[in-house]
């Protein structure tokens, strides 16, 4: 008798309140069902994220994740899948501050990394992190080493790197804990080419071992970010002059969404609640472009006549007309300065300037103008993703934005009232477990949530660095990478959680303990540097774990 394997989900988790994570078998058995994904979406799939050993969808809804976890159960995995890419070739210089330790690591020393890493094909199985950042898996194992045991705030661009079974060459300068072994010109991700990776899934590649490589052209003219140009631009008739951008302003809409297979993040928004409020104030469209600021001391001046509206952390609000706001004022002439309040739109008349305060509560503020920044959109959104360096460029002093024409209404909207934000107390917020708990026992998840986190200054819209007393794995190794979703609660060996906002890396190597349910990620963004977080758990809200059955052929 003949037996037939089957392929199936071996089974699936919950991933916060709107993703799930199918399990399966290995690369074959992924490409698999991403593949079958993409051509017949389940109901309500927003996102398909493929990984080493694992599927992740994202639902529009907590109503379509829960019932996802069934659907994937039944489905066959038996459709082939093609990889023929072609041969891509990558210059590098082996000179990485981890390549002798990869040396001691392997057994094979500084020459023998070198030789093992040119000497075979790798081959691009699945893309993840952030955008043109390529899986790529060798023809052995030779070079099987884990992740350092803390990350890396910032590793340069270009650089080329090994992580278990992998190797890759991070796009751009970001977070990352691989092991860097040397570095590349090569320009990974550039949305000016017809296909922004230069290496993406499917594609074979060979590292070639030189003594020098060209340097790289600056990363926003090739990531997405607004380049620099020589040819002075005309300014803008209509919309809004930056003064001062205070310690970070940014363009931000509703994020860019569906675009995982590529690497990329949605990004957009961090408390989403606040930039539709600002929005409805004015009249636009919820999803309009408007400015992000973190901590007050934004100072924008009108060019022309234009309706604003301010939302998020609440702050004092000084309008200053033109006469007090130049640098020639008659010091003896009155004061003309007035204030307005916040969540309420107001008139800010040509040549006026808006100063926002520092916030009384919360970190985070949302200045909308009418019509919505007219920022040039990157894959469908306007947003700036820092992770990635897509979208537009961090606002600066002198910059000129047009407002737009995206409204809804014809009229303004009422004052509104704002919730509360955090302040001085502690911060609880909701997590669903998993799905990655079972790596710690139960007095680690205990201490999870029996603690007060405080945010570190390390922290930004990638993801909140929380201190503590930290967390100690019940399970030694590595976790393969898989998906991650905005609110996933990230624990690194060195047990310090890291909790992912919307810039965050679509897929990652530690386990994720639990996720803040979504309609709390805008109260987490508001939490300051500084602030103090509790999480508390609460039951699992999408598809409880479900399992395969252990007979996995059938005879025929």
């Amino acid at each position: 008798m003949e037996t037939l394997t089957v392929h199936k989900v071996l089974s699936v988790r919950a991933v916060g309140t709107r993703a799930v994570l199918a399990e399966l078998s290995g690369t074959q058995d992924v490409l698999a069902l991403q593949t079958l994904l993409l051509e017949s979406p389940l109901p309500g799939q927003q996102d398909v994220l493929a990984a080493a050993q694992t599927v992740m969808v994202r639902a529009d809804s907590p109503a379509a994740a829960r019932r996802m976890g069934a659907l994937l159960m039944e489905l066959d995995l038996t459709a082939p899948v093609r990889q023929d890419g072609g041969l891509v070739y990558i210059d590098t210089v082996y000179d990485g501050e981890d390549l002798a330790e990869v040396g001691r690591l392997t057994g094979l020393g500084t020459e023998g990394v070198i030789e093992a890493h040119t000497g075979q094909v790798w081959t691009v199985a699945f893309a993840g992190f952030a955008p043109g950042f390529g899986y790529m898996v060798g023809e052995n194992q030779v070079l099987e080493v884990p992740r350092r045991s803390s990350p890396r705030t910032a590793v340069p661009a270009g650089s080329v790197a090994l992580a278990g079974n992998y190797s890759a060459v991070y796009p751009r300068k970001s977070p990352g804990g691989w092991q860097l072994i040397g570095r590349t010109g090569a320009r990974m991700w550039d949305l000016d080419r017809d296909e922004p990776a230069l290496a993406s899934p499917g594609h074979r590649v060979q590292f070639r071992a030189v003594r020098d490589v060209v340097t790289m052209a600056p990363e926003s003219a090739a990531s997405g970010a607004a380049p620099a140009s020589t040819v002075p631009a005309q300014e803008p008739a209509s919309g809004l002059r930056i003064v001062s951008p205070g310690l970070q302003s940014l363009i931000e809409d509703l994020g860019r969404h569906g675009h995982s297979a590529l690497g990329v993040s949605a990004a957009g928004a961090l408390d989403r609640a606040s930039l539709r409020r600002a929005n409805r104030l004015v009249g636009n469209a919820a999803s309009a472009a408007a400015i992000e600021s973190v901590a007050g001391g934004l100072r924008v001046q009108a060019v022309g006549d234009q309706v604003v509206a301010v939302a998020g952390a609440p702050s004092a609000l000084t309008v200053d007309s033109p006469s007090d706001a130049g640098s020639d004022s008659d010091p003896d002439e009155p004061a003309r300065q007035r204030t307005v309040p916040m969540a309420t739109p107001f008139a800010l008349h040509d040549g006026e300037i808006l100063t926002l305060g520092a916030p009384e509560a919360g970190f985070r503020s949302y200045l909308a103008v009418r019509g919505g920044v007219d920022a040039a959109p990157v894959l469908g959104s306007r947003s700036t993703d820092t992770m990635s360096g897509i979208g537009p460029a961090p606002l600066a002093a002198g910059q000129v934005l047009a407002s737009g024409d995206v409204t809804e209404s014809g009229v303004v909207g009422h004052p509104e009232l704002q919730p509360d934000l955090p302040g001085d107390g502690v911060t609880v917020l909701d997590i669903v477990l998993g799905p990655r708990a079972d790596w710690f026992d139960e007095a680690a998840l205990e201490s999870l949530c029996g603690q007060d986190w405080v945010v570190k200054p390390q922290s930004n819209r990638v993801g909140m660095r929380l201190d503590g007393t930290p967390l100690e794995r019940s399970r030694e190794g590595e976790l393969p990478s898989e998906g991650t979703v905005a609110g996933a609660i990230q624990v690194p060996p060195e047990g310090l959680p890291v909790l992912f906002l919307a810039d965050h890396p679509i897929t990652g190597g530690y386990p994720v303990i639990g996720v803040v349910v979504d309609h709390q990620l805008d109260l987490a963004a508001q939490v300051p540097i500084g602030g103090s977080i509790r999480f508390r758990r609460v039951p699992e809200q999408t598809s409880p774990e479900q399992t395969a059955p252990e007979q996995t052929s059938q005879e025929k």
